[in-house]
C-alpha cells in the first residue's frame, strides 16, 4: 500500500502503485498517475493529466502538470508524461500540453533536472538529459537524448536542441543547435563538436572522427548548405550518427547554430 503522509491531499481518482511514497503537505490530483517505485516529497504539486513513470524522485516545491502558459489555452484534456528514473528538483516546472501542441508535454527516461528550471508547453526532452539550474524551454521545443543544457539556458520557442549538444551556461538559443556540437553565447553560436560528450557516451574513435569530418564539412569549407551535405554522404554517407545529423539540419524551420 501506498505510503501517503497524514498531511498530504491525495484526491480520488488519482492512481499510486503500492509503493509509492507521497511526502508531508504534498497534493496529487484526481487524474495523476504515479507508477512503482516513484517518491513525492513535501510540499509537492502535481495537476492534471500527469504520468509519472517508474523509481522517479520528485523534490519539494516542484510543481507539475499545471495548465500552459498560453493565451489560446481554454481548459483542453491534455497531458503530461514523465519516463522513467527521471529525477526532478526543487521548484521545477512542467506544464502539460496543449491541442494546437500535439496535446502532450513529454520528459523521457533518466533525466535530470535541476532546481528551478521551467520546461513549457509541448515540450519533447529525450533520455539521459542534464537541465541545469533556472534553464527556461519555452513551449514547443525539443531537447535530443544526452544533451545538457547549462544553467540558465534560455531556450526560444519552436527551436530544437540536437542530440548529445553541451550548451553552456547562460546561452540563449533562437535556432537550433545541430547534434553532436557545443553551442554557447547570446545568442548562441557553434563552438565546436562535443567531443568529451561522444566519448562519454562511449562512440569510439573512428566514430568521433566521422562526425568532426562531417561538422568540417558542414561548418567550415565555405561550401553552400546542400553542397555541404551532399559531400557529408558522399564521403561519410552510412553512418548512423553521421545521417542523423544531416535529417536534423535538413528538418530545420528556424535555421541552426554556426
Amino acid at each position: 500500500m501506498a505510503r501517503i503522509h497524514p498531511t498530504a491531499c491525495v484526491e480520488e481518482g488519482a492512481i499510486l502503485a503500492d509503493d509509492v511514497v507521497v511526502g508531508p503537505f504534498s497534493y496529487v490530483g484526481s487524474e495523476v498517475e504515479l507508477a512503482a517505485g516513484v517518491e513525492v516529497a513535501a510540499h509537492v504539486t502535481l495537476l492534471g493529466r500527469t504520468l509519472i513513470g517508474p523509481d522517479c524522485r520528485i523534490f519539494p516545491h516542484a510543481c507539475l502538470g499545471g495548465e500552459p502558459q498560453d493565451r489560446e489555452f481554454s481548459g483542453e484534456a491534455t497531458s503530461l508524461e514523465i519516463g522513467a528514473r527521471t529525477q526532478i528538483r526543487e521548484h521545477v516546472t512542467i506544464h502539460v500540453g496543449t491541442v494546437r501542441g500535439g496535446g502532450c508535454t513529454r520528459v523521457g527516461d533518466d533525466n535530470f533536472v535541476m532546481n528551478s528550471a521551467h520546461i513549457g508547453h509541448d515540450c519533447q526532452v529525450g533520455n539521459h538529459t542534464i537541465i541545469a539550474s533556472f534553464c527556461g524551454l519555452g513551449g514547443h521545443t525539443e531537447v535530443g537524448d544526452h544533451a545538457v543544457l547549462g544553467a540558465y539556458t534560455g531556450l526560444h520557442q519552436y527551436a530544437r536542441v540536437g542530440e548529445s549538444v553541451m550548451v553552456a551556461g547562460g546561452s540563449k538559443l533562437s535556432l537550433d543547435a545541430p547534434p553532436f556540437a557545443m553551442v554557447a553565447g547570446d545568442r548562441a553560436r557553434l563552438v565546436g563538436v562535443n567531443s568529451l560528450g561522444l566519448k562519454r557516451r562511449g562512440f569510439d574513435a573512428k566514430t568521433r572522427r566521422q562526425i568532426k569530418r562531417a561538422f568540417h564539412l558542414i561548418f567550415h569549407s565555405k561550401l553552400r548548405l546542400e553542397e555541404a551535405l551532399a559531400r557529408v554522404e558522399e564521403e561519410v554517407g552510412g553512418v548512423s550518427e553521421v545521417e542523423r545529423l544531416v535529417s536534423f539540419l535538413r528538418k530545420t524551420e528556424r535555421g541552426f547554430c554556426r
